[in-house]
Protein backbone atom coordinates (compact mmCIF):
# COMPACT_ATOMS: atom_id res chain seq x y z
CA UNK A 1 0.00 0.00 0.00
CA UNK A 2 1.54 3.19 -1.06
CA UNK A 3 0.17 6.01 1.61
CA UNK A 4 1.00 8.40 -0.97
CA UNK A 5 -1.99 7.83 -3.17
CA UNK A 6 -5.03 8.26 -2.26
CA UNK A 7 -6.80 5.31 0.02
CA UNK A 8 -10.44 4.38 -0.57
CA UNK A 9 -12.34 2.49 1.88
CA UNK A 10 -15.53 0.53 0.66
CA UNK A 11 -18.06 -0.40 2.89
CA UNK A 12 -21.19 -3.04 2.02
CA UNK A 13 -24.58 -1.47 4.06
CA UNK A 14 -26.24 -4.91 5.21
CA UNK A 15 -24.61 -6.88 7.72
CA UNK A 16 -21.87 -3.97 7.99
CA UNK A 17 -22.65 -0.53 8.22
CA UNK A 18 -25.88 -1.36 9.71
CA UNK A 19 -26.83 -4.41 11.50
CA UNK A 20 -30.12 -5.40 9.25
CA UNK A 21 -29.43 -9.01 8.30
CA UNK A 22 -31.77 -10.70 11.15
CA UNK A 23 -34.25 -8.68 10.43
CA UNK A 24 -34.09 -9.73 6.47
CA UNK A 25 -34.09 -13.65 7.22
CA UNK A 26 -37.18 -13.20 9.05
CA UNK A 27 -38.60 -11.61 6.06
CA UNK A 28 -37.63 -14.30 3.40
CA UNK A 29 -38.35 -16.96 5.51
CA UNK A 30 -41.86 -15.77 5.16
CA UNK A 31 -41.60 -15.56 1.82
CA UNK A 32 -39.58 -19.02 1.16
CA UNK A 33 -42.34 -20.40 3.12
CA UNK A 34 -45.60 -18.21 1.90
CA UNK A 35 -44.59 -19.46 -2.03
CA UNK A 36 -42.35 -22.07 -2.29
CA UNK A 37 -42.87 -24.05 1.14
CA UNK A 38 -39.27 -24.01 2.19
CA UNK A 39 -37.98 -23.50 5.45
CA UNK A 40 -35.21 -21.49 6.74
CA UNK A 41 -35.16 -19.65 2.83
CA UNK A 42 -33.57 -16.59 4.50
CA UNK A 43 -29.82 -17.17 4.59
CA UNK A 44 -29.48 -18.86 1.50
CA UNK A 45 -30.28 -15.69 -0.44
CA UNK A 46 -27.72 -13.92 1.67
CA UNK A 47 -25.94 -10.78 -0.34
CA UNK A 48 -28.13 -11.58 -3.35
CA UNK A 49 -29.98 -8.63 -5.49
CA UNK A 50 -33.74 -8.68 -5.55
CA UNK A 51 -33.32 -8.94 -9.13
CA UNK A 52 -31.26 -12.55 -8.82
CA UNK A 53 -33.78 -14.13 -6.08
CA UNK A 54 -36.66 -13.60 -8.76
CA UNK A 55 -35.11 -15.18 -11.32
CA UNK A 56 -33.50 -18.03 -9.36
CA UNK A 57 -36.23 -18.97 -7.30
CA UNK A 58 -39.71 -16.67 -8.43
CA UNK A 59 -39.78 -17.02 -11.76
CA UNK A 60 -41.38 -19.39 -14.57
CA UNK A 61 -45.12 -20.56 -12.91
CA UNK A 62 -44.08 -18.03 -10.30
CA UNK A 63 -43.23 -14.60 -11.88
CA UNK A 64 -46.88 -13.66 -10.82
CA UNK A 65 -45.84 -13.17 -7.26
CA UNK A 66 -42.47 -10.57 -7.81
CA UNK A 67 -45.26 -7.35 -7.52
CA UNK A 68 -46.51 -8.54 -4.21
CA UNK A 69 -42.85 -9.18 -2.62
CA UNK A 70 -41.71 -6.07 -3.45
CA UNK A 71 -44.34 -4.49 -2.63
CA UNK A 72 -44.66 -6.93 0.60
CA UNK A 73 -40.64 -5.75 1.29
CA UNK A 74 -40.89 -2.05 0.49
CA UNK A 75 -43.38 -1.42 3.38
CA UNK A 76 -40.99 -3.78 5.41
CA UNK A 77 -37.92 -1.66 4.90
CA UNK A 78 -39.93 1.39 6.14
CA UNK A 79 -40.72 0.06 9.28
CA UNK A 80 -37.11 -2.00 9.63
CA UNK A 81 -34.64 -0.88 12.88
CA UNK A 82 -31.81 0.39 11.25
CA UNK A 83 -28.93 0.17 13.81
CA UNK A 84 -25.17 0.85 13.37
CA UNK A 85 -22.70 -1.63 13.84
CA UNK A 86 -20.64 -1.71 16.91
CA UNK A 87 -17.93 0.57 16.40
CA UNK A 88 -18.49 1.18 12.91
CA UNK A 89 -19.04 5.10 13.56
CA UNK A 90 -16.19 6.24 15.22
CA UNK A 91 -14.44 3.92 12.96
CA UNK A 92 -15.66 6.00 10.04
CA UNK A 93 -14.64 9.20 11.42
CA UNK A 94 -11.39 7.79 11.97
CA UNK A 95 -10.90 6.68 8.29
CA UNK A 96 -11.93 10.74 7.31
CA UNK A 97 -9.50 12.11 9.86
CA UNK A 98 -7.00 10.12 8.31
CA UNK A 99 -7.46 11.61 4.20
CA UNK A 100 -9.34 7.91 3.38
CA UNK A 101 -11.75 8.30 0.98
CA UNK A 102 -15.21 6.27 2.08
CA UNK A 103 -17.95 5.28 -0.50
CA UNK A 104 -21.05 2.97 0.52
CA UNK A 105 -21.20 0.65 -2.32
CA UNK A 106 -24.79 -0.91 -2.25
CA UNK A 107 -27.04 -2.85 -3.82
CA UNK A 108 -29.88 -1.82 -1.96
CA UNK A 109 -32.55 0.96 -4.30
CA UNK A 110 -32.71 4.67 -3.68
CA UNK A 111 -36.01 4.31 -2.15
CA UNK A 112 -34.74 1.83 0.55
CA UNK A 113 -31.97 4.17 1.56
CA UNK A 114 -34.45 7.31 1.86
CA UNK A 115 -35.60 4.78 5.06
CA UNK A 116 -32.13 5.02 6.02
CA UNK A 117 -31.88 8.54 5.80
CA UNK A 118 -34.86 9.49 7.69
CA UNK A 119 -34.01 7.45 10.51
CA UNK A 120 -30.26 8.40 10.71
CA UNK A 121 -29.97 12.18 9.07
CA UNK A 122 -26.27 12.29 9.71
CA UNK A 123 -25.62 8.82 7.75
CA UNK A 124 -24.89 10.72 4.17
CA UNK A 125 -22.09 13.12 6.11
CA UNK A 126 -19.84 9.66 6.98
CA UNK A 127 -19.58 8.93 3.43
CA UNK A 128 -18.04 10.16 0.60
CA UNK A 129 -20.06 9.19 -2.14
CA UNK A 130 -23.18 6.44 -1.77
CA UNK A 131 -23.54 4.13 -4.83
CA UNK A 132 -26.28 2.03 -5.11
CA UNK A 133 -27.81 -0.82 -7.14
CA UNK A 134 -28.90 1.60 -9.33
CA UNK A 135 -25.71 2.61 -10.38
CA UNK A 136 -24.34 -1.07 -11.43
CA UNK A 137 -24.69 -2.63 -15.24
CA UNK A 138 -23.74 -6.12 -13.07
CA UNK A 139 -24.26 -7.05 -9.45
CA UNK A 140 -22.82 -8.31 -6.87
CA UNK A 141 -20.66 -11.28 -6.97
CA UNK A 142 -19.62 -9.57 -10.18
CA UNK A 143 -16.88 -6.61 -9.01
CA UNK A 144 -18.58 -3.91 -10.96
CA UNK A 145 -19.72 -1.52 -7.95
CA UNK A 146 -16.67 -1.82 -5.87
CA UNK A 147 -14.40 -1.03 -9.52
CA UNK A 148 -16.99 2.11 -10.08
CA UNK A 149 -15.78 2.99 -6.01
CA UNK A 150 -11.82 3.27 -7.55
CA UNK A 151 -12.65 4.83 -10.35
CA UNK A 152 -15.07 7.39 -8.74
CA UNK A 153 -11.77 8.38 -6.28
CA UNK A 154 -9.10 7.36 -9.08
CA UNK A 155 -7.63 4.84 -6.47
CA UNK A 156 -6.28 1.39 -7.89
CA UNK A 157 -6.78 -2.07 -6.09
CA UNK A 158 -3.97 -2.37 -4.29
CA UNK A 159 -4.84 1.02 -2.18
CA UNK A 160 -8.24 -0.40 -1.56
CA UNK A 161 -10.69 -1.85 1.19
CA UNK A 162 -13.47 -3.93 0.92
CA UNK A 163 -15.60 -4.14 3.69
CA UNK A 164 -18.32 -6.96 2.94
CA UNK A 165 -20.26 -10.13 4.95
CA UNK A 166 -22.04 -11.77 2.35
CA UNK A 167 -20.86 -14.30 0.34
CA UNK A 168 -21.49 -12.59 -2.91
CA UNK A 169 -20.03 -9.50 -1.76
CA UNK A 170 -16.97 -11.18 -0.66
CA UNK A 171 -16.48 -13.14 -4.18
CA UNK A 172 -16.84 -9.15 -5.77
CA UNK A 173 -14.12 -7.93 -3.22
CA UNK A 174 -11.57 -10.82 -3.81
CA UNK A 175 -12.65 -9.99 -7.80
CA UNK A 176 -11.69 -6.44 -7.51
CA UNK A 177 -8.59 -6.71 -6.40
CA UNK A 178 -8.65 -5.15 -3.28
CA UNK A 179 -7.92 -5.95 0.19
CA UNK A 180 -11.01 -7.61 1.49
CA UNK A 181 -12.65 -7.34 5.13
CA UNK A 182 -14.90 -9.84 6.35
CA UNK A 183 -17.66 -9.05 9.29
CA UNK A 184 -18.64 -12.36 10.63
CA UNK A 185 -22.19 -10.79 11.31
CA UNK A 186 -23.89 -12.63 8.05
CA UNK A 187 -22.37 -15.91 8.44
CA UNK A 188 -20.07 -17.72 10.93
CA UNK A 189 -16.39 -16.87 10.68
CA UNK A 190 -15.60 -20.06 9.60
CA UNK A 191 -17.30 -19.93 6.59
CA UNK A 192 -15.43 -17.31 5.35
CA UNK A 193 -12.41 -17.22 6.44
CA UNK A 194 -10.84 -17.89 3.34
CA UNK A 195 -12.96 -15.85 1.57
CA UNK A 196 -11.48 -12.58 3.14
CA UNK A 197 -8.04 -11.02 4.26
CA UNK A 198 -8.94 -10.77 7.45
CA UNK A 199 -12.33 -11.48 9.46
CA UNK A 200 -13.27 -8.91 12.67
CA UNK A 201 -16.37 -9.75 14.20
CA UNK A 202 -17.41 -5.87 14.23
CA UNK A 203 -15.51 -2.63 14.36
CA UNK A 204 -15.36 -1.83 18.33
CA UNK A 205 -11.71 -0.60 18.96
CA UNK A 206 -10.58 -0.60 15.30
CA UNK A 207 -8.52 2.34 13.82
CA UNK A 208 -7.10 3.35 10.38
CA UNK A 209 -3.67 2.45 11.70
CA UNK A 210 -4.85 -0.88 13.64
CA UNK A 211 -6.29 -1.85 9.99
CA UNK A 212 -3.11 -1.42 8.27
CA UNK A 213 -1.20 -3.60 11.05
CA UNK A 214 -3.75 -6.30 10.33
CA UNK A 215 -3.63 -6.56 6.46
CA UNK A 216 0.33 -6.33 6.62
Amino acid sequence: MDKTKTIVALFDFDGVVMDTETQYTIFWNEQGQKYLHKENFGPGIKGQTLTQIYEKYFSGELAGVQGQITRDLNEFEKNMVYEYLSGVQEFLVDLHNHGVKIALVTSSNDEKMENVYRTHPEFKAYFDRILTGDMFKRSKPAPDCFLLGMEIFDATPENSFVFEDSFHGLQAGRSSGAMVIGLATTNPREAIVDKADVVIDDFTGMTFEKLLAMVK
